[in-house]
């Protein structure tokens, strides 16, 4: 196994700290205008995008381990933001759909959201800036497959 190269481990504390610092950020504000958590905004778009979908492939989408992503379905179908039903293909599995609620208040939490993103990043970073960040992150941090 070899060491990795004292730029690399400063490019991955700067990644995480990154990523982490975003997280509050967008935590924070959504916390601030009284709305559901990151997580919840993140499955309802994943199924706005995705139409409805089972939950491991929800799981691959968003990166929520299976036992917190399971806790949260829970807690969003009994806010009427998601349905669950069988799966007809899988008597044990399930699937999940978007609610017209749910549409709501995904599109009720995308201008705290957006505020979070507009101040961490497009206040920071000129557009060509931003281009070559997609770029850099794309390289080692690939989109899940849709």
């Amino acid at each position: 196994m070899s060491t990795p190269a004292a730029i690399t481990l400063l490019a991955w504390d700067r990644l995480l700290g990154a990523g982490a610092r975003a997280l509050r950020i967008a935590r924070a504000e959504l916390r601030r205008a009284g709305l559901p958590p990151l997580e919840w905004y993140d499955i309802l778009a994943a199924l706005e995008r995705r139409g409805a979908s089972r939950p491991r492939d929800l799981q691959r989408v968003v990166g929520i381990e299976q036992y917190n992503l399971s806790r949260l379905l829970t807690r969003m179908e009994a806010a009427g933001l998601v349905d669950m039903t069988h799966c007809p293909e899988d008597g044990r599995g399930q699937i999940v759909a978007l609610t017209e609620a749910g549409a709501a208040q995904r599109a009720a939490m995308w201008p705290a959201y957006a505020g979070a993103i507009h101040g961490a990043i497009e206040t920071r970073l000129g557009p060509d800036e931003r281009i070559q960040l997609a770029g850099m992150l794309d390289k080692v941090a690939p989109t899940p497959a849709q």
